[in-house]
């Protein structure tokens, strides 16, 4: 069968493409821009890639569009295979209806940590010997790709983001997991979900699909998802949570920065870890993963092993350089919540140390101001912090900062931003790059300034 895929380099659809492939199907491709490092991932597997959306590369006729969410009326592709009366459909539902079917499927689903504890997941089956397949919103580093081939396991980063143009349900109700990580659940996606309780529902709609003979991993500490589960739950039901809760898994930090932890389940030991990871949220991804792979049959101590060994995830709090005693980390930060507990896991660990922050509200949700009111908070832990406040931002952002007592510099161009860091920073300080984009290349390009500083 030919496959064409519309939006073919964004990570999910990458994925989606390179899964198409190896189920021995013709795949090519289109999207706007055609970067690195998807790009050459995907041509590297013999897809073609087409650059735009034009009529002309759907000549001759596909077999099967696959059309991303991304894309919506009006582009010229969609109206192409709208009046030609091609066969299309989305992302989620092809690899639910085709590549998942008959899979052990684990979903991770959740506000904040669904790529980081996927990754983790997907590496203890890994190191169990399992071999499963993935689709991951970001690169673990253990694996070095977002998405491949597997046998029996399929891990499978659940996103509660709409399906498609003509499909405005969750991605992840698609999937039809056995297994269901439910992480947490806040408000995001402001121009999707116009409340928390429309969130809700679609989580409720993701543990309607989850047979009975499957199990909920969910977090006990987390009262929207207590609400969710109040409307019904058919499946085994767990609960993890972080400190001394009577929940069926737990997890306590040794330390206090997170880096070594001790899991209980039951209320009984079930061992000890010692990792590079940090934080009280990394600790939770941990005690959520340990519950899924030992319901996936994995033995506890075997899952202790792969993450004391695990090498974490690109962009998440990854550290990209280390000049002059200057520790650079790039961090992919889309809410709130996320940024203050990313800053505060870092505090514990470096004590009082400097912490420089460079942040860019990027996402849709940031960018319409819904959260203004918890950002100044969430960055109470930096002694400064650079806002870039860009193009669509209508509130404003000195305000948001007003709780840093002075230490929020806010900017409009990189540039100024960059040059502003580099005169601020010194030899013993952390410096954290916060954005869900692109970022203009800031971090890469503040670790050049320090190792060339020029005249």
């Amino acid at each position: 069968m030919h496959i064409h895929i519309l939006g073919a380099c964004g990570t999910f659809m990458g994925g989606v493409a390179l899964l198409a492939k190896r189920a021995g199907h013709r795949v090519s491709g289109s999207d706007q821009h055609t970067y690195p490092p998807m790009s050459t991932q995907l041509e590297a597997e013999g897809i073609e890639l087409y650059e735009g959306y034009e009529a002309a590369h759907l000549d001759p006729v596909p077999d099967l569009v696959i059309i991303g969410n991304a894309l919506s009326r009006g582009n010229p592709a969609v109206e192409h295979v709208l009046n030609e009366g091609m066969n299309y459909t989305s992302g989620p539902r092809w690899l639910g209806e085709n590549y998942l079917r008959g899979k052990n499927v684990i979903a991770v689903a959740g506000t904040h940590g669904k790529t980081s504890t996927a990754s983790l997941v997907a590496w203890i089956l890994e190191h169990a010997g399992l071999n499963p397949g993935f689709l991951i919103g970001g690169v673990p580093k253990d694996f070095g790709f977002s998405a491949r081939d597997g046998q029996q396991h399929f891990v499978v980063e659940a996103d509660e983001y709409d399906t498609a143009f003509f499909d405005k349900r969750a991605k992840f109700v698609h999937y039809r997991p056995a297994i269901a990580i439910l992480n947490n659940l806040e408000f995001d996606h402001a121009d999707i979900y116009p409340d928390i309780q429309s969130i809700q529902t679609q989580f409720h709609h993701l543990v309607r699909t989850i047979p009975g003979s499957g199990t909920i991993i969910s977090n006990a500490r987390d009262t929207h998802l207590e609400a969710v589960l109040e409307k019904g739950c058919w499946s085994r039901l767990e609960r993890f949570s972080l400190g001394e809760d009577e929940a069926d898994w737990q997890v306590q930090l040794v330390k206090p920065g997170g880096s070594e932890l001790a899991f209980f389940h039951g209320g009984k030991p079930v061992g000890t870890l010692s990792w590079n990871q940090q934080g009280r949220h990394n600790a939770m991804n941990a005690c959520a993963a340990l519950a899924a792979v030992t319901a996936a049959g994995v033995d506890p101590a075997t899952a202790l092993e792969a993450m004391h060994r695990f090498a974490g995830v690109k962009r998440r709090m990854e550290l990209i350089s280390e000049v002059d005693g200057i520790r650079v980390y790039d961090d992919f930060a889309h809410h709130p919540t996320a940024i203050r507990l990313t800053l505060e896991g870092l505090r514990r660990n470096i004590g009082n140390a400097r912490l420089l922050v460079a942040l860019e509200p990027r996402s849709n949700t940031m960018r319409a101001g819904i959260h203004v009111n918890e950002l100044g908070p969430a960055l109470v832990a930096a002694d400064r912090v650079w806002l870039k406040a860009g193009d669509g931002i209508d509130w404003d952002p000195q305000e948001a900062l007003s709780s840093l007592e002075g230490q929020g510099r806010i900017v409009t161009r990189t540039q100024d931003m960059l040059q502003q860091m580099g005169e601020a920073v010194r030899e013993g300080d952390h410096v954290v790059f916060m954005s869900n984009g692109g970022f203009d290349a800031a971090p890469r390009r503040f670790c050049r300034m320090l190792t060339d500083p020029g005249p």
